[in-house]
């Protein structure tokens, strides 16, 4: 099929079909076009009564087996929470950890020494990661972050104060019988052992870069940035609590048997105080299931507010997750260099996220964030540092292509002040594509860039040949207006799965 595509800019296009009840403005030039077949799921979600304004696609929109919705859009509703735009994994994300490390720290034996030691205490795919009590994670459901800090005494800088809406989902902290009404207490046992893995899915990472160029040194001096500093980039899930508490509210199929079998046993044990209510929810869920529209709550409904003491429960996961990750990366460099790394958060920021915020376009609206970032400019900015620079926005690329971070602006209303979250994939991967460990290996060590654990056969769609073009993206997103580009990194080792 062929459609209908009008140029609004070089970097911005609207589309629109009759079966659309509102348009998508699509953030890309011709080169970063998705496919066909991403831009049908775009008419889709767009003929939905529900959506407001329009639908808003980054520049690495595309579509994801088994995902109803995109990657890489921005979609609102002024009183409706819909659980297909997003995937199963919310406040799936990642921060940016700044450290005292030098060239003299980080000689390659060095290197090689601290992400051996990272690949023994930060597990990529592993049934049992930091065991923890059922307390902490019940609190971690109601507060966020900072029972996780309290909890192991961490020493990194910044860590709440720097996270997303102060590293908690709840602008008002829930009562216990409230998080146990909304998920099945079997989920938070789960939960506690499944804290502190990097993750096996996609390109969840642990990425050592260096500091190469700074574009705005305003900005990069308040973030803290300059010319040859050693940061990291962490990115990971919320674990199978936070998949699971999804699961429980939408007509999303899964994907394992597990999944399958631990969310009805999940199920018959939910002792919750609305049990007729969810066996009436499961049931229009069940029929939903091939459905052509998408399912809604009315976020006045009980479901509805059932449905988002869920996701910001589980969306607390993703924090705790990342903030034990950094607890063990901050042992381990000490344990191989006997120094304090001092590692200072910039930003922890999610980006499978569903959140309440306020004057889009006039409207206080649902906005769910599917593989998007929020990249709100100084003026929305709540923040004693990001009021004064704009919201921080890492983009990364593939494992051996330079990365940017950047910072909102308060000209980018037409993406409802978001980002894209990477560069994305090619439509068609270039001709010098590894096609197993061997070459990757090969082509990381020309980059010299090093590779750590490695261990699954799908590594290799990591390479550099699959992603678009990070220049490209980078100025697509500034012609757009949606950041400026603060400092320029180059990877210098990697760990993932």
């Amino acid at each position: 099929m062929s459609y209908q595509i009008k140029n609004l800019s070089a970097h911005k296009k609207e589309f629109k079909t009759d079966a659309m009840e509102i348009p998508a403005i699509l953030h890309v030039s011709d080169d970063l076009m998705p496919s066909d077949a991403t831009l049908a799921e775009i008419e889709g979600v767009a003929s939905d009564p529900h959506i407001f304004h329009h639908v808003a696609a980054m520049s690495d929109v595309h579509s994801k087996k088994g995902r109803k919705n995109p990657t890489g859009t921005v979609i609102a509703s002024e009183h409706h929470l819909l659980p297909q735009i997003n995937d199963t994994a919310p406040n799936c994300g990642m921060r940016f950890l700044k450290t005292n490390l030098t060239d003299a720290d980080l000689t390659s034996g060095n290197i090689d020494r601290i992400f051996q030691e990272l690949v023994r205490v930060i597990p990529t795919k592993a049934y049992v990661g930091t065991k923890v009590p059922y307390s902490l994670i019940m609190d971690i459901c109601r507060k966020g972050v900072e029972p996780v800090r309290d909890f192991f005494k961490m020493r990194t800088k910044n860590e709440i104060e720097n996270t997303f809406a102060g590293g908690n989902f709840f602008s008002e902290i829930p009562t216990e019988k409230e998080i146990l009404n909304a998920i099945p207490k079997l989920f938070l046992h789960i939960g506690q052992y499944r804290l502190g893995i990097l993750g096996a899915a996609g390109n969840h990472f642990l990425d050592l870069m260096k500091v190469t160029e700074i574009r705005d040194p305003e900005i990069a001096e308040k973030f803290g940035l300059k010319e040859g500093q050693y940061i990291f980039l962490l990115h990971t899930g919320s674990g199978l609590l936070g998949q699971y508490a999804s699961y429980l509210y939408t007509p999303k199929r899964k994907e394992h048997l597990s999944q399958k079998i631990i969310l009805e046993i999940g199920k018959f044990l939910f002792q919750t105080d609305y049990k007729k209510e969810f066996k009436a929810l499961w049931k229009k869920i069940e029929s939903f299931k091939d459905a052509k529209e998408y399912f809604s709550y009315d976020d006045q409904s009980l479901e509805g507010k059932l449905f988002i003491t869920s996701h910001n429960a589980a969306a607390n996961q993703g924090y705790a997750n990342r903030s034990i990750l950094t607890h063990q990366l901050d042992m381990a460099i000490e344990k191989v260099l006997d120094k304090n790394p001092e590692l200072d958060m910039l930003y922890d920021m999610p980006h499978v996220f569903v959140h309440r915020e306020k004057n889009h376009f006039g409207k206080d609206v649902w906005v769910h964030r599917n593989g998007t970032v929020r990249a709100n400019g100084p003026a929305r900015m709540n923040h004693p540092l990001f009021s004064q620079t704009g919201e921080p926005v890492f983009i990364p690329s593939s494992m051996s292509t330079p990365a940017y971070i950047c910072a909102g602006t308060d000209a980018n209303q037409s993406s409802f002040f978001s980002a894209s979250h990477g560069t994305g994939r090619r439509k068609n991967p270039l001709a010098d594509a590894s096609l197993d460990k061997e070459t990757l290996f090969k082509k990381m060590k020309k980059s010299h860039v090093k590779l750590f654990n490695a261990k699954s056969s799908g590594v290799i769609m990591q390479d550099s040949s699959y992603y678009k073009d990070v220049e490209e993206v980078i100025a697509g997103m500034e012609d757009n207006q949606i950041v400026k580009a603060v400092a320029k990194m180059e990877p210098v080792a990697v760990l993932m799965y």
